[in-house]
């Protein structure tokens, strides 16, 4: 291979270029240099070669941090140019990684210079499922089990999943031997590559069906209703998400299942707002009461409690009952309950109401707007 260039300047980006800028420039240079399409060109598949070592050297923190310390001398004994170098030296550098770029180029996986990497034959796993859950707010704050109904692949009785006719059974691929996929082998300037991909015939269970199951066509398993209970902890909030594991949709021919995602959309209360772990709730008191305070039967989630509004208390006090809020879902104690007061000002007073207010405002050295008169008293009340 040719002396090394600098790394940076091969790929075309500057030293503080971060990984997806270094993957662009080199995906960029790949197109252009390939061998595949400059017809074997010498000079260009050693360049190619070089971008390649390049990238793979700077997408490495590792190798990259000793490459800026020391240059093409700090990759010594790491498998790039400069150590052992030969074929094993680019197995060293490579390694599994250069996989992810070929699967792009060229589709499928690759493995080391001439080997494969292998992929697990058999069953895949079955697809996660979403179901969303409606909970009153009651149920949130304190906890619930609730059923839910889902229509889902399951394991087929008749042929117990397999997917065979009863009295049959599969067998081995004939086209990948049931090894699930298909392997090319094809030379490359870095050596021998084998690239892999699932087996058209079998679909990469490594085996096929002659007899099919008539119930579930082959596939192993069919769809069914199926009521589950869901234990719904304390303290959930809407947009919350509870994870059944293996619960979801069954895999063919006998792959395990995948998962149920339980989406939570919680209904809001008429008198409680939340907040994280607390509870907000806006109190209208009357004035007087406001004024002279008052003893009060207050509603929480947990029962009746009292209430004690003291003397001359004003519009946007707080009164916090503690422990009186939404459990924390992970058992980190519990939040509290705000009482906020809104003072209402009386708009139905009577005459003799409005008497006494106007003795309390002369009491007081207060102004207030003079009394009306008969008649116009009684056109404001027939607009009302």
């Amino acid at each position: 291979m040719a002396e090394i260039e600098d790394f940076y300047e091969l790929l075309g980006v500057g030293r503080s270029a971060n990984d997806d800028e270094i993957k662009r420039a080199y995906r960029r240079l790949a197109r252009e240099l390939h061998p595949d399409v400059n017809n074997g060109d010498p000079a260009t598949e050693e360049r190619f070669k070089l971008v390649t070592v390049a990238y793979e050297t700077l997408r490495d923190p590792e190798r990259r941090r000793r490459y800026d310390m020391f240059g093409p001398e700090g990759l010594r004994g790491t498998g790039a140019p400069g150590g052992a170098g030969g074929a094993g030296g680019f197995e060293d550098l490579f390694g599994a990684g250069l996989g992810d770029l070929f699967n792009s180029f060229f589709g499928g996986q690759a493995g080391g210079f001439g080997q494969a990497r292998g992929r697990q034959a058999g069953p895949p796993r079955g697809a996660d499922m979403e179901v969303t859950l409606e909970l009153d707010f009651r149920s949130a704050v304190f906890g619930a089990s609730k059923e839910i109904r889902v229509r889902v692949p399951v394991p087929c009785t008749t042929c117990d999943a397999t997917g065979a006719a009863p009295g049959t059974s599969a067998v081995t691929c004939t086209t990948c031997g049931g090894a699930g996929e298909v392997r090319q082998v094809r030379q490359s300037i870095l050596g021998q590559m084998v690239t892999s991909r699932p087996c058209p015939r079998c679909g990469g269970l490594g085996q096929e069906i002659t007899t099919p199951c008539a119930d579930c066509r082959g596939e192993g398993r069919r769809n069914e209703e199926k009521a589950y209970t869901v234990d719904i902890p304390a303290g959930v909030d809407d947009g919350n998400t509870l994870q059944l594991g293996g619960r979801g949709a069954a895999g063919p021919r006998g792959g395990r299942a995948g998962d149920l995602f339980v989406h939570l959309r919680v209904k809001p209360d008429e008198r409680f707002l939340r907040q994280g772990n607390d509870l907000i709730h806006v109190l209208h008191l009357p004035m007087a009461q406001a004024a002279l305070g008052a003893h009060l039967r207050y509603e929480t989630l947990d029962g009746t409690e009292d209430l004690v509004i003291p003397r001359a208390t004003q519009p946007g006090k707080v009164f916090r009952l503690r422990g009186r809020g939404v459990p924390d879902v992970n058992g980190r104690g519990r939040g509290d309950l705000l009482v906020q007061v809104v003072v209402d000002t009386p708009t139905d007073l009577t005459k003799e109401q409005e008497d006494l207010l106007r003795m309390y405002a002369g009491a007081r050295g207060e102004e207030v707007a003079p009394a009306e008169s008969g008649f116009m008293a009684k056109v404001r009340s027939a607009f009302k």
